[in-house]
């Protein structure tokens, strides 16, 4: 690929103007694009490269970040996360990423996508942590892109998102899993959840997946995209379809969560 030759990236739900430069991608900026620079050269300071670097904004003044090569899960691969290991490694792959930014302090002038509501402001999450935004390189190289939304919350309200994409939760034909139980215990072993942190997660696995629905449903009243569009396509009747297949099965999490180790 020669330097100067912009390739459109998509894929995801807001990929509008983000192309690829060479090894950088291009995106648009927004209030939030100085924290979130923040956030994302401190995870690498402290040793944590499974995350794109920030490269400063470029002459057309779109952020510039490194390219992180590699196939996203949830087009095509999603058999990655089938071997427990695999599914180990991403649970202990957030769990790094929430140890390299504990100690992260935002720029007192930061401001951040907040897309919905948090459940508390114990460290800056990513929000979307899914398939969708995890990309595995040929060599089997892990990362986590897409820190646009990333915003104040908590572990857990992060590790209740992930689950529902990683297991998967859901209700849906073909997503549906005999063994979510047990898929759910190795990523919460694999993570390193306790006792105390197994049990508030139990009824957030239904709030936190009901929240994007009704995150929808307010954006699409508002008339805001892409989430209307989304909407329109159906995505807020499949979040609410898992909602409720999460909250019916709330006593098989928590006997799955709980047993003796």
């Amino acid at each position: 690929m020669e330097r100067d030759e912009e390739q459109p990236l998509a894929g995801g739900n807001v990929s509008e103007g983000v192309v690829r430069v060479g090894d950088t991608v291009r995106r648009p900026v927004g209030p939030w694009t100085p924290a979130v620079h923040a956030l994302l050269t401190h995870l690498h300071e402290v040793g944590f490269r499974a995350a794109p670097r920030p490269l400063g904004i470029d002459e057309q003044g779109r952020e510039v970040l490194t390219y992180v090569p590699g196939e996203v899960v949830w087009h095509g691969r999603f058999s990655l996360l089938e071997p427990v290991r695999r599914l180990a490694h991403v649970a202990r792959l957030i769990r790094e990423f929430h140890d390299a930014v504990r100690d992260f302090t935002p720029p007192p002038d930061a401001q951040w996508q907040v897309l919905m509501p948090a459940d508390g402001s114990e460290i800056i999450a990513h929000q979307d942590l899914a398939p969708w935004n995890l990309v595995v390189s040929d060599q089997d190289e892990w990362a986590i892109i897409d820190w646009d939304a990333a915003a104040p919350g908590t572990r857990l309200g992060d590790v209740a998102y992930a689950l529902h994409g990683f297991i998967p939760l859901s209700a849906q034909p073909g997503l549906q899993r005999s063994d979510a139980g047990e898929r759910l215990r190795i990523f919460a072993d694999a993570y390193g959840l306790d006792e105390a942190e197994r049990r508030q997660l139990v009824p957030l696995l239904s709030r936190r997946t009901r929240a994007m629905h009704d995150f929808l449903r307010e954006q699409t009243a508002l008339g805001n995209q892409p989430w209307a569009t989304l909407w329109a396509e159906g995505h807020g009747e499949v979040w609410r379809a898992d909602a409720e297949y999460i909250e019916q099965r709330e006593e098989q999490w928590a006997s799955a969560l709980l047993a003796a180790r």
